[in-house]
């Protein structure tokens, strides 16, 4: 009952290479023996044909031939009738006459001309009277010899001889006991048996030459599989760059394997990557947020200290500490804001594989509201925030690269989000320019995409600095001045929200050329255009 768990066992723990060689050997032998056993029946069959051909001609002559044949003596040579006949047609039989009772009369070689009654080497008759004869129907059949050492083909037929017919001179053919015409099948067993040796010789030494070949055949066919095998452990072992190589053109099957392998790994690369660069950001954004937040507690915790130890006693004193307290407070409530705003948008980004429920496009958080807006609307109202934070600036509201009037920017957006975004972005001209720095607020569309920019001719930005600016906590005023300097979220925050619209910002800036923020959304075409502007063309203060 344990075998065949155990031979399976065996073949499941054995290499591929083996099996395959295992297999293909089982099934060659199993082809030969197929081979061998059709081809031999038919040779067996051909030669048996061939037998009984010669006994029914045989059985045709001596039917009619006297049984006085064999009463001559065992020396006498065969009479002369007999040998017009070719053995090739009549082969080398044993003739023998039975009564109708199934007694032998007479049996003879029909061409050795030796009397054989009772041959100690012929056929190991049955009795065969008149009844037997005529349930073999005139059809070959075989028996054993008398000593077992072969085999007879023989075929019993119903003697004939003349009868003359009462009151005339004609005769008639009358049945008198049978004919039984035997020959040796030791030809057709021998060249039988001749084959099945040559076929268990050559079969056998063919197929230990081909389990030899196909043994180099399966190693040479599976060293591709080898490669993918040593490629898997050197990346097993940390090396994710590895690839596997071309091993076969690109519709083989090892041609399609190499290809998806190469993709996946490419995947898991990337996602590694990603996620290094996350684990990597995530360190710096806690370092960095532990460091922004240590600071304004830092100054709470020490005005409280001041005020609990009677450091200030006068009532002046007492009204400025709380306003700086309520200052650093206010700043430590928009940190964390921002800081809370900024991860749910991150929880979104790395959760959203699809289109979320709702009537909100596939990749937009589910609490922004889109609805069809104008960016001029929001161009319009950026004006007013920089004259209110500047009023010596010269502002100009164009369109897109300074190219000609304001246009509609019609887009689905979050209207209150993005006031947020072009505020930020406002805000971030007036801190890092000098006062007085003309600002161009440009809007309309360019192609496919809704556009809004803020340009300012200020110092610019470094290549290094551009790359980085929308980085979290960076500053490019490396001197972390409050008053310049910020808690590094803001741009990080513009993109978040560009980017959740499904839009993106970027950036053109040179050193002493100044810098262009500008926002692509896509433009929703079926938007009315309103037939006036919100505002004029050019907006100066």
């Amino acid at each position: 009952m344990t075998r065949p768990p155990r031979v399976l066992a065996l073949w499941a723990r054995g290499s591929l290479r083996s099996r395959v060689l295992l297999l293909c050997v089982v099934l060659l032998a199993a082809g030969f023996t197929a081979f061998a056993l059709v081809t031999g029946n038919a040779l067996r069959g051909y030669m048996e044909n061939r037998v009984d051909a010669q006994l029914r001609a045989a059985a045709q002559v001596f039917a009619v031939l006297p049984p006085t044949v064999a009463e001559n003596g065992a020396d006498r040579k065969p009479p002369a009738y007999l040998a017009d006949f070719n053995t090739d047609i009549l082969g080398n039989p044993v003739i023998t006459y039975v009564t109708a009772a199934g007694t032998v009369e007479s049996s003879i070689d029909s061409f050795a001309g030796a009397k054989r009654t009772n041959s100690a080497h012929g056929p190991a008759l049955t009795r065969l009277d008149a009844g037997a004869v005529a349930a073999h129907g005139g059809h070959p059949f075989t028996v054993d010899s008398t000593k077992g050492d072969t085999r007879w083909r023989l075929i019993a037929v119903p003697r004939v001889t003349r009868a003359a017919l009462p009151g005339t001179t004609v005769t008639s053919p009358v049945a008198s006991g049978s004919v039984v015409v035997a020959m040796p099948m030791d030809q057709v067993d021998g060249t039988v048996g001749r084959m099945w040796q040559n076929y268990r010789t050559t079969g056998l030494a063919l197929l230990a030459v081909l389990a030899v070949a196909g043994w180099f055949a399966v190693r040479s066919g599976l060293r591709p599989l080898s490669r993918v095998e040593q490629t898997a452990a050197e990346i097993a072992g940390g090396d994710l760059s590895r690839r596997v190589p071309e091993l076969a053109g690109p519709r083989t099957e090892l041609g399609r394997l190499a290809a998806a392998l190469n993709s996946m790994l490419g995947q898991l690369e990337t996602a590694f990557a990603a996620r290094a660069e996350s684990e990597t950001r995530m360190s710096r954004f806690v370092a960095d947020a532990s460091h922004e937040l240590r600071t304004p507690l830092a100054g709470i915790k020490g005005l409280t200290d001041l005020h609990r130890m009677g450091a200030l006693p006068a009532r002046e004193d007492v009204d400025a500490t709380m306003d700086r307290i309520a200052r650093e407070s206010e700043r430590l409530t928009r940190l964390v804001e921002d800081m809370l705003q900024l991860a749910r948008l991150d929880e979104h980004a790395l959760r959203t594989t699809g289109s979320p429920t709702g009537s909100h496009a596939p990749g937009i958080p589910p609490d922004l509201d889109l609805t069809p807006a104008d960016l001029r609307t929001l161009a319009a109202d950026a004006l007013h925030d920089v004259r209110a934070l500047d009023p010596a600036r010269t502002v100009t509201l164009t369109g897109p690269a300074d190219d000609g009037p304001p246009a509609p920017a019609p887009a689905l957006a979050d209207e209150a989000r993005l006031r947020q975004v072009v505020t930020n972005l406002v805000g971030n001209a007036v801190t890092h320019t000098p006062p007085g720095t003309p600002l161009r607020i440009g809007v309309g569309t360019v192609d496919d995409h809704a556009v809004l920019e803020i340009a300012d001719q200020g110092p610019g930005l470094t290549p290094e600095q551009s790359s980085r600016i929308f980085e979290r906590f960076y500053r490019a005023d490396t001197s972390r001045n409050r008053a310049t300097g910020g808690s590094g979220l803001g741009l990080s925050i513009v993109h978040s929200l560009i980017t959740a619209h499904g839009g993106h910002i970027e950036v053109e800036s040179a050193p002493g050329e100044g810098s262009t923020f500008r926002i692509l959304l896509s433009r929703l075409t079926d938007q009315p255009t309103p037939t006036t502007p919100p505002e004029p063309a050019v907006r100066r203060q």
